[in-house]
């Protein structure tokens, strides 16, 4: 007999990386080396241009380009030679990212991911970028091997028209880092608060076309400028469509395919405008500032049914697939999974979607009839043949609807949803494959730990508690907060991510102050925990070290000792996916000044707001988190009453308003209200201290 010989799968440098995303990247063909001082010297060595690809593990399109261009013997062929190819993952370094980013940008007019830069390797400036390449021109792209040899001969022929492009680009990159101030005072403050909150409104007006994402950022804004009055018939009519648009984007979410109905928990957004098919990915991000977003809705008197059903099913998920035995969350689920072990390749979405044929057997007659009634059930379906579950009406769901979406949780996990505490991730795809699934296979997940998604929904878990008094909610929060208190600090210094245990990168902008955020938010709602607060004071100490420019005003994206590989420093203050960290960390100022009464921080977020007040006029559309921070700013409200008060008055929308719990009040005296630097008279009565807390509100 003919023995039969196993050869081994070749592998390259990322077979070692702790990041998902990177070891994704590990059978293929390329040479790939991850982002680091030796891959640098060895590019500027051998004179090769950098072929710099940033991406991440849940992006659908990353995983196509790496199951195509990237596995092509003859494009890695090419590359290996001609290029130093270089992989990294934007969750990791998104310094890198946004540099390269606003690079693409500026060349193609607009980004996404995947991210492919072409670097000089002697000053690390791109000269060209662009996002998903195919193997063969199709979609209106040229083919890869295409690009890369074009790239190659310009590189090597052009060197006057390089080093001008070069020029050109650098400086557009270094002029945005600094932006220059237009004379944009303090006193003009009213009229850009009005300016950026319109524009935010006017973002977030249902579109007829194009892809639909949350953009809770736009979406906070909003609904904190629907308080305001002022005089004119047409700003009455505009804070009347600002608040029916803040309760219609709730409801998109909460009702839309964008919600996972069945298991809870939101993906990334839709690829239509009718919130109807998902891009299948869950980020951990997104479901933090949904869950706060909603939590705010409710409490801004909009108390619809289906808004608390998401927040305590995503709830359900987060603890079911996202929390590590230690308590932090995972960060992202893709969007793809197997449907069977034996499939080479995984489907978008085959998790979560429905075919007629098989709901008509899981489901009674009369429980199919009544699916359709509240869902978007068709024998044709809504994406490929398959269907995705959204409701058509809102309100509460019957008893009999829940028994049916329950019956097919028990189909996707293998067991009814009281007997499923935990789920346990697969970390990749041969773990996906290979695990004893009762149900369907299940989506990997990236169980790596990130300081400032955590943040977000430590955050979002904080403020649903406050609102619905739902204490596994402020259970969740404090372990995730505890668990990177006690790991993510290392010789004093403060670090981004955790991989089993094991800090790494030292922590930028978005994880400060998003982390202190979520701390304050924390204290906000058990201000008895005074343990919240004095960490919160500590780390923006750090912060504030590290970070803050004492020349231009605001917080770099990275520390004084961490940027000697960025072409630009630059300080973040456009929102995306995520607030912009500026505008995050002026607010946490503004806070951390009203219960400490030191006014250092008030001094520090005067100087960021005038950092930033040019941009927030000339591009209102780019910055809602300013905006939110200028709102603070000019409308901070401080209540010092009890505990037992605060947990009352917790529940009630109050946006720019502040808590310190004080044990001794003066007689017949149930509160003190404090607008930025004057007190008002003791109130005597709830009543007068939510009118005194209501005018102080509106009184920028």
């Amino acid at each position: 007999m003919k023995a039969v010989v196993e050869y081994p799968i070749m592998t390259n440098r990322l077979a070692q990386a702790k990041s998902l995303y990177l070891r994704k990247h590990a059978e293929n063909p390329i040479d790939w080396w991850s982002w680091c001082d030796e891959a640098l010297a060895t590019a500027k060595a051998q004179n090769k241009p950098i072929f710099l690809s940033i991406g991440y593990s849940s992006c659908h399109w990353c995983t196509v380009m790496e199951g195509e261009a990237f596995s092509n013997l003859a494009i890695a062929e090419y590359m290996n030679a001609n290029f130093l190819p270089i992989k990294v993952d934007r969750e990791e370094r998104p310094d890198l990212d946004s540099i390269y980013m606003q690079a693409l940008q500026m060349m193609s007019g607009q980004g996404g991911w995947p991210l492919n830069v072409f670097l000089s390797s002697d000053d690390l400036i791109p000269f060209y970028a662009g996002t998903y390449f195919p193997v063969e021109p199709r979609y209106g792209r040229p083919g890869f091997l295409q690009v890369l040899q074009a790239i190659r001969h310009y590189y090597d022929t052009e060197k006057e028209n390089l080093s001008e492009r070069k020029a050109a680009i650098l400086e557009s990159l270094q002029t945005g880092a600094v932006l220059q101030q237009e004379g944009i005072t303090e006193s003009q403050d009213k009229e850009l608060l009005h300016k950026g909150w319109e524009t935010s409104t006017g973002i977030l007006t249902p579109s007829q076309y194009g892809n639909s994402f949350p953009m809770i950022p736009y979406a906070e804004l909003a609904l904190r400028g629907s308080r305001f009055s002022f005089p004119g018939s047409t700003w009455e009519q505009s804070r009347y469509d600002s608040q029916q648009i803040c309760t219609q984007r709730g409801l998109d979410l909460a009702l839309g395919g964008i919600y996972d109905h069945v298991g809870g928990g939101f993906h990334r957004y839709t690829v239509d405008h009718t919130w109807t098919v998902p891009h299948f990915e869950k980020m951990l991000y997104d479901n933090g500032q949904i869950v706060e977003y909603l939590a705010n809705l409710w409490s801004s008197g909009v108390q619809e049914p289906a808004f608390e059903r998401a927040i305590a099913k995503t709830v359900q998920w987060l603890k079911r697939e996202m929390t590590a035995p230690s308590g932090y969350f995972y960060a992202a689920q893709d969007a793809d999974s197997f449907t069977t072990p034996t499939e080479a390749e995984p489907e978008e979405g085959a998790f979560y979607v429905w075919s007629y044929s098989e709901l008509q057997q899981l489901l009674s007659s009369e429980e199919l009839t009544e699916l359709q009634q509240q869902f978007t059930v068709t024998p044709d379906g809504n994406f490929e043949n398959q269907n995705v579950l959204q409701r058509r009406n809102a309100g509460k769901l019957s008893e009999t609807q829940e028994y049916t979406l329950e019956k097919l949780f028990a189909v996707r996990y293998g067991t009814a949803p009281e007997f499923v505490e935990t789920f346990p991730p697969a970390s990749n795809n041969q773990e996906a494959k290979t695990g004893n699934w009762k149900g369907r296979i299940p989506a990997v997940t990236d169980t790596k730990m990130i300081v400032a998604w955590n943040s977000l929904m430590i955050s979002g878990l904080a403020r649903a508690y406050a609102v619905f008094q739902q204490p596994e909610y402020l259970e969740l929060a404090a372990k995730a907060a505890n668990f990177i208190l006690d790991n993510q600090f290392v010789d004093g210094r403060f670090y981004r991510l955790n991989y089993e245990s094991q800090p790494t990168v030292l922590a930028q902008s978005e994880d400060y102050a998003f982390f202190i955020k979520a701390l304050l938010d924390l204290h906000s709602s058990s201000p008895e925990e005074k343990n919240w607060l004095e960490v919160a004071i500590a780390i923006q100490e750090e912060f504030h070290e590290y970070l803050w420019s004492v020349e231009l005003g605001g917080y770099y994206n990275t520390s004084s000792d961490a940027s000697q590989d960025l072409i630009v420093r630059e300080r973040s203050y456009a929102d995306n996916a995520t607030p912009s960290a500026n505008g995050v960390a002026i607010a946490n100022l503004v806070r951390l000044a009203l219960v400490t009464d030191n006014l250092h921080y008030l001094d520090l977020a005067e100087q960021g707001l005038k950092a930033f007040r040019s941009v927030m006029s000339r591009a209102p559309q780019a910055c809602p988190s300013l905006f939110t921070a200028l709102d603070w700013y000019r409308n901070c409200t401080l209540i010092r009453t009890s505990a037992e008060q605060i947990q009352s008055i917790n529940p009630m929308y109050l946006p720019s308003t502040a808590f310190v719990a004080v044990s001794k009040l003066p007689e017949s005296t149930v509160g003190l209200v404090c607008q930025g630097l004057k007190c008002l008279a003791p109130a005597e009565s709830l009543e007068k201290l939510l009118q005194q807390v209501q005018q102080s509100q509106v009184r920028g």
